[in-house]
């Protein structure tokens, strides 16, 4: 039965790893992200990158990215009218200021990154050091935008903590490396990555046998990642994009 399921997802795989995959006929924050290349895009594209697809890449493509580099008043002026479901424009100002501001401090996002990793090769706390520096240089209490940061990992207590579907999403990108993926870190071992846990991929996965867990959160992430490593315990999360396609297309 293992075996029959990886074969289907193996099949999958090998179709979907191509850029035919992302088009307007099949909306994706992908598209942005690859179209820039740049980190701080595409942790901007992950964050936002709940709700429906196409309404996700219509925000994503109304942003002018450019205000990354520009100063704040400017920021402030371009981005007054901007919102997006429970952001509103002052959380979306919020966000670009604090990548503005890291950028200027000579540091990118990776560095801050690898601090959390490098303790225990540990992706979640990674993300942990990611969220408390946004929130550090530029302060923001709103409801909004603590829901597009999120909180820091309750690392020891996965069973009470939100999947990080985006967080994880965003490494996927920024990780991994083929058709689909950038891969413009280069410190990271995609071994370490979590699976992007959507609705799609954890019904999906459940159907196919991958997942006993009957609650959404960070423990059914885990239980998933760990079960995608007896199909590729070197690269566990190249198995995501083809079960969201096969959930969003209600193959099964």
């Amino acid at each position: 039965m293992t075996n029959d399921i990886k074969k289907f997802l193996d099949i999958e795989l090998e179709k979907r790893n191509s850029e035919n995959e992302l088009s307007y006929d099949k909306p994706d924050p992908l598209i942005i992200v690859k179209k820039f290349q740049d980190e701080r895009v595409a942790l901007i594209s992950a964050l936002f990158a709940y709700g429906k697809a196409s309404q996700i890449l219509k925000f994503l493509e109304s942003l002018d990215f450019n205000l990354l580099n520009s100063d704040e008043a400017e920021i402030e002026k371009a981005l007054s009218d901007k919102y997006y479901r429970f952001q509103n424009s002052e959380d979306v100002i919020a966000i670009f200021i604090a990548l503005n501001r890291i950028k200027k401090s000579g540091r990118t996002l990776e560095d801050i990154f690898l601090v959390g990793y490098k303790k225990d090769n540990s992706v979640l706390a990674g993300i942990g050091e990611l969220i408390l520096e946004i929130q550090k240089v530029n302060p923001r209490e709103s409801r909004g935008y603590q829901f597009l940061l999120g909180k820091v990992p309750n690392i020891q207590k996965p069973r009470t903590s939100s999947p990080y579907k985006r967080w994880n999403l965003f490494l996927r990108w920024l990780v991994r490396k083929d058709n689909l993926d950038i891969g413009i870190w280069k410190n990271i071992n995609k071994k370490d990555l979590l699976i992007p846990l959507d609705t799609h991929t954890f019904h999906i996965s459940q159907k196919l046998g991958l997942l006993s867990r009957k609650t959404y959160d960070l423990q059914a992430v885990i239980e998933l990642t760990e079960k995608l490593k007896e199909f590729d315990e070197n690269d566990p999360v190249k198995y995501d994009f083809a079960i969201y396609r096969i959930g969003q297309e209600k193959i099964l």
